[in-house]
Parts: C-alpha cells; sequence; structure tokens
C-alpha cells in the first residue's frame, strides 16, 4: 500500500497495534518522516486497545487515536456525520462471526450497505463494506486478510458482484496455510483502491501464492524471496503463468462474479510438456492436482449451502 508521510492510517480491528505499527515502520524505510502520519484504530476489547495504546507509545508514535468500542454497531470516528476516510487502510477482522446485530445493517445510519446486507452467519462483508465507507475518495486503498470464503460464497453473490461493477477491487491474493497463529487454513489478502491506476482500471490481479511458503516442523513463513516474488507480480500487474493472472471485470462477471482464484490462476507445466500435460515433475503434477481440489471443494461447500437454504424453506413452508 505504500504508507507515505503525512498520510492517515487506520485499523478498524486493531488488536495490539501490529499493523499500525508495521506501517509506520514502512514509512520509516521507504524514507518519510514518521511525525507526519496519523494513525488510527479501533478495538472492541478494552484491555486489548490499552495495550495497542501502550504499543504505539513504546514505538514512539506521537499521533495516535486507540479507541475502545464496537466498529459495527458504533463507529469511532465521525466527521460531519460522516464517517471519518483515510489515505491507508489494513485490516485483520474476526473471521466470520455470527453475533452482530444484522437487523441494524439494513439500515446503516453511515450507509455501510452500499454493497447489502451480509449474512447472519458471516459478518465478513460487514467489516468489508465499513472499510470501503472508510477509504478516502481519490487517495484510499486498503489491504484486508480474510479467510477464502469471501471469494466465492453463495450468499454473498450479489455483494460481490456490486463490488466488481464498482471497480474497486484491485487485487486477489492467496496465501499459504498455517502462516498466522489464530488459523491453520488458508487465507487471502483483499486490495482495493478508490482510484485505480489506468492500468488496474476494469481489471482485476488474481495472485496464487499457496505454494510460496516455506515451512519448518509446525511453522510457516514467507522467506524474503517470496515477499520479492509477490510483491514484484503486484506491481507488474500482468499475467505470469502458473502464479498470477490479469483478469477484466467482464471476465469475472461472467463467472458469476466468483473471485476463486484458481478459476483464473491455472498451474503451468514444467516448460517440457509442449502444453500437453505429459512429462510434469512431481511438484507441478502436484500443484495441478491441488489447484482442481480447492475448486472441487470451494464448489462443494456452494452445494451445501445451496442445499441449506432449501432445507430452510422447506422447513418454514412446512
Amino acid at each position: 500500500l505504500e504508507p507515505k508521510a503525512g498520510e492517515t492510517i487506520y485499523d478498524p480491528t486493531a488488536g495490539t497495534g501490529g499493523m499500525l505499527i508495521s506501517a509506520l515502520a514502512e514509512v520509516k524505510r521507504r524514507g518519510g518522516d514518521a511525525r507526519t502520519i496519523g494513525l488510527y484504530g479501533q478495538e472492541l476489547i478494552n484491555i486489548t486497545a490499552s495495550i495497542a495504546r501502550m504499543n504505539l507509545v513504546l514505538h514512539g508514535v506521537e499521533d495516535f487515536q486507540i479507541v475502545a468500542g464496537n466498529t459495527l454497531s458504533d463507529p469511532a470516528f465521525i466527521e460531519r456525520d460522516k464517517l471519518r476516510t483515510f489515505n491507508v487502510v489494513l485490516a485483520n477482522p474476526p473471521y466470520s462471526i455470527k453475533k452482530w446485530n444484522r437487523e441494524a445493517w439494513g439500515s446503516d445510519p453511515w450507509g455501510r450497505n452500499f454493497l447489502g446486507t451480509p449474512p447472519q452467519g458471516r459478518a465478513d462483508y460487514a467489516f468489508f463494506q465499513h472499510i470501503l465507507k472508510s477509504l478516502d475518495p481519490k487517495t484510499g486503498r486498503c489491504a484486508i486478510l480474510f479467510p477464502h470464503g469471501v471469494l466465492f460464497r453463495n450468499e454473498e453473490a450479489e455483494m460481490r458482484k456490486k463490488l466488481i461493477e464498482g471497480d474497486l477491487l484491485e487485487c486477489v491474493l492467496g496465501l499459504g496455510p498455517n502462516l498466522f497463529y489464530n488459523s491453520p487454513m488458508e487465507a487471502c489478502v483483499v486490495v482495493c483502491r478508490t482510484k485505480k491506476p489506468a492500468a488496474s482500471k476494469g481489471k482485476v490481479l488474481f495472485i496464487d501464492a499457496v505454494h510460496d511458503v516455506a515451512r519448518e516442523r509446525a511453522n510457516s513463513f514467507l522467506k524474503p524471496e517470496h515477499q520479492a516474488r509477490i510483491l514484484a507480480a503486484y506491481q507488474a500487474f500482468a499475467d505470469d503463468a502458473g502464479f498470477a493472472k490479469v483478469a477484466s471485470t467482464e471476465e469475472i462477471l461472467e463467472k458469476d462474479g466468483n473471485l476463486s482464484i484458481p478459476r483464473y490462476v491455472r498451474p503451468s507445466g514444467n516448460g517440457n510438456d509442449n502444453g500437453g500435460g505429459e512429462g510434469l515433475s512431481l511438484k507441478k503434477a502436484w500443484a495441478v492436482f491441488d489447484a482442481g481440489g480447492r475448486e472441487f471443494w470451494e464448489q462443494m461447500d456452494d452445494l451445501v449451502e445451496t442445499l441449506d437454504g432449501v432445507v430452510a424453506g422447506e422447513a418454514d413452508d412446512a
């Protein structure tokens, strides 16, 4: 996201402030004056918010505001009866929470339901819309860590279509498993911008970095070369066989707005099979199988949700 000196940076699910501190470190790394940036965050749990404040003080931050409270029901940063907007938003929202006020969301006073009302069982798109509504209309950009389900679940399909039609989505990055202490599952990073550069208007970049991960015993992490490859692919915004694919919004909408990464990034051969599939190395063969398997289970998840809806409808009729 290249945070710069003089910008405002916001985390609506701030935790202990780790992402804000990382953004501060990036400003310093790029030679900017960190004293000119403003850091803002909201955290549900009071003691965690207190730790975040202490964390920022210990890192020498002078201009910051961390508020304890519920971001969805009581957003803390308001200006002139509207949500305050920020240059950069980073977030790792709680995955698919079920206890939230869905009924109130239908008439949200801050206009955060512009894509629609998420299902009660999954508040992911409530956080998503809050973040999009919190972006500066000219310079706003965000990166959000989500479970892969936000990319393809049927019950959120209409909201995804509106997101794509609005041309806010810039990149979908798939990461490998076991990278985060609180979940062994694969996660994705969704990058959006309010004003996309000309090269990415009407397009979305898909990056499949699921296999670009190092594992030692039970731990997984990204090596510098993994990070460099991901960043280079994002900055290039171009096709990279088996790793990155640029898709038009029309192409995505033809797939009913499904953002499942394997639907766009197909595993490539090892260069010796002339495209026929023969002579694949074991590693490449596994990549082909794994990608197909992930898409299969995503489709199975869609089917189960559809059947659940049918059963629920029949029960209501009875």
